[in-house]
C-alpha cells in the first residue's frame, strides 16, 4: 500500500492533514477538516486530486502529481470523471443563465 500525506491551509489556524492511500486499484482520501471528518465534500482532497498544490504548506508538487496519476484505472475514476463533467456543464449553464438574464433585463427596458 502506498500513502502520501499533505499539510494544507484551511479556515482553521492549524493546517489540515490530507492523506491519500493506494492499494491496488483502491484509492482512498482523508482530511482532518470538519467536512472531511464527516465524510462530506472536502475542497482540500478534491483540489489535490485535481492536481492543485495551491494550498499546500509543505509544497510537494511531485506528490500531488503522483496522487493524480493514481486516478486512471482506480475505483474512484468513474465518479471523478462524472464530477468533472457535471462541474463543466454547471459552468456552461451559469453562462447561459447570465446571458438570458441580460436579455430579459434588456427586454424589460423596451
Amino acid at each position: 500500500m502506498e500513502r502520501i500525506d499533505f499539510l494544507v491551509k484551511g479556515s482553521s489556524p492549524e493546517p489540515y492533514q490530507v492523506t491519500f492511500t493506494k492499494n491496488g486499484s483502491n484509492v482512498s482520501a482523508y482530511c482532518t477538516c470538519p467536512a472531511g471528518v464527516n465524510g462530506q465534500y472536502c475542497k482540500h482532497r478534491f483540489g489535490i486530486l485535481a492536481g492543485s498544490d495551491a494550498n499546500l504548506i509543505d509544497h510537494n508538487p511531485a506528490d500531488v502529481a503522483k496522487v493524480s496519476s493514481w486516478l486512471p484505472g482506480s475505483d474512484i475514476e468513474t465518479a471523478w470523471v462524472e464530477v468533472k463533467q457535471l462541474e463543466h456543464e454547471a459552468e456552461q449553464i451559469k453562462l447561459q443563465l447570465s446571458k438570458a438574464k441580460k436579455a430579459l433585463a434588456k427586454a424589460m427596458r423596451d
